[in-house]
């Protein structure tokens, strides 16, 4: 017999597919002037929100990555919906991952 996946396996399983289609989405569309990667997505306890964390590199160019990301919601939001069968779909907002960047200054120093 399989053991019964609870809420918190599928609650892991769904934030993992947001965080493979938003990384795969942000490779298709951006204009390559910055490497953006997508490093972690969160999701609210209720399933309504999620948030998807990027790193940008230059870091100058951060503030335009995220300006793109930010109006590419929609969008992102409607690929999502082709590519996962998820009720209800989240609501998406893009942040840059600060932890990200103080492990890769830890990492310089």
């Amino acid at each position: 017999m399989l053991p019964i996946s609870n809420n918190k396996d599928r609650g892991d399983r769904k934030i993992g597919y947001i965080r493979e289609v938003a990384a795969e989405f942000v490779s298709r569309n951006s204009n390559r002037t910055s490497l953006i990667t997508v490093t972690r997505a969160e999701m609210s306890i209720d399933g309504k929100g999620a948030k998807i964390f990027i790193s940008v590199l230059p870091e100058n160019k951060e503030e335009e990555a995220l300006d793109f990301l930010k109006r590419q919601r929609s969008e992102f939001r409607k690929y999502l919906g082709e590519k996962i069968r998820m009720y209800p779909l989240p609501y998406i907002d893009f942040l840059i991952d600060i932890g990200e960047k103080n492990r890769q200054r830890l990492e310089e120093i």
